[in-house]
């Protein structure tokens, strides 16, 4: 018999009593652990660094935690992370050759922690002014996906011939002390550029964004990328991550001591394009924002509304070589 899967969101069980991942009752509400993980955190001296949540309140990196089984934290977790550790300490090889889904498991524990940070918190101020917890329930549907897609850490799950996922790495010529983080929670989007490599995941997406984006990824994947370059791109990801509209829908099958995962087309009984229509003006303000370490502004990136500023392709379409934009890392 297959074992059972946990739906924290059916009843919202976002207390420190019982884990984050398969639910168990916990011996004590310090049963913890860190979900930026410790050794990514050393490297770059975050813990007492600031990190802003939804809610614009303040916590530090080393303050984000989530309530989880020793026990589950030393079998799936602990492994995980050393694997992961090993291979980022060496760089953009030893990421290449890692299994897909041991990064979007990592990614995924990251953003689903912080996701339940943000649950927690809705739920104790929304309890503190006598209020009923609200969530859309489309956003509620994304994050439960998301666990279940996670319990593939601990549960012998199958993606029937499927990827959750869209994954895009990149070599990036990086300053070697940058810590480069960005997510986006209401589009499961995350993007890392440390040491000397880029790395994008849509966690919900089956693969779409990475189809959206293929033809300008072969392009560009094999070449070593400036900061700027890879922010570019990490931009149009992001703003398109946005203008997907679909909601993942899966069927979940239980055969043996297996679970078998299929997707359902994306594609559903709507004739409507699978992604918004794209706006350079849009687009633009995104870039804006993943550019701010070089200062370019709004009206610089669209001053062409046809063809916004780029550092990867010139206006014929050629490619930029990353030695040739003489900007800092």
């Amino acid at each position: 018999m297959a074992q059972e899967i946990y739906h924290p969101f059916e009843s919202f069980k976002f207390g420190n009593r019982n884990c984050f991942l398969t639910g168990q009752a916990l011996s004590s509400e310090e049963e913890k652990i860190q979900v930026f993980p410790q050794w990514l955190m050393s490297r770059y001296e975050l813990e007492d660094k600031p990190f802003k949540m939804l809610d614009e309140s303040m916590a530090t990196y080393k303050d984000i935690k989530i309530p989880c089984a020793a026990s589950v934290n030393e079998a799936y977790l602990e492994p995980l992370e050393t694997e992961i550790a090993a291979a980022f300490e060496i760089g953009y090889d030893a990421i290449k050759e890692l299994d897909e889904l041991k990064l979007f498991q990592w990614a995924g524990k990251m953003l689903y922690g912080l996701i339940f940070n943000e649950v927690q918190s809705g739920i104790k101020l929304q309890h503190s002014k006598g209020e009923e917890f609200n969530i859309s329930q489309s956003i509620i549907h994304k994050f439960n996906n998301l666990h279940l897609m996670l319990q593939s850490l601990n549960l012998p799950i199958t993606f029937e011939d499927f990827k959750p996922y869209s994954i895009f790495l990149f070599k990036v010529d990086n300053n070697p002390v940058e810590f480069g983080y960005r997510d986006e929670i209401n589009t499961l989007t995350f993007s890392l550029r440390i040491r000397d490599f880029g790395l994008i995941i849509c966690l919900q997406d089956n693969g779409a964004n990475a189809i959206y984006h293929q033809e300008l990824y072969d392009k560009i994947k094999d070449q070593v990328l400036h900061p700027i370059q890879f922010e570019e791109f990490c931009g149009r990801v992001f703003y398109s991550a946005y203008l997907f509209n679909r909601l993942p829908e899966y069927n979940v099958l239980p055969v043996g001591d297996e679970i078998f995962i299929e997707a359902m087309p994306l594609r559903g009984m709507s004739s409507k394009p699978m992604f918004d229509d794209w706006l350079n003006k849009i687009y633009g303000q995104v870039l804006e924002s993943f550019w701010k370490n070089w200062g370019f502004l709004l009206l610089e990136i669209i001053k062409n509304p046809e063809q916004p500023m780029s550092f990867l392709f010139n206006p014929d379409g050629s490619l930029i070589s990353e030695s040739a934009i003489e900007l800092p890392r």
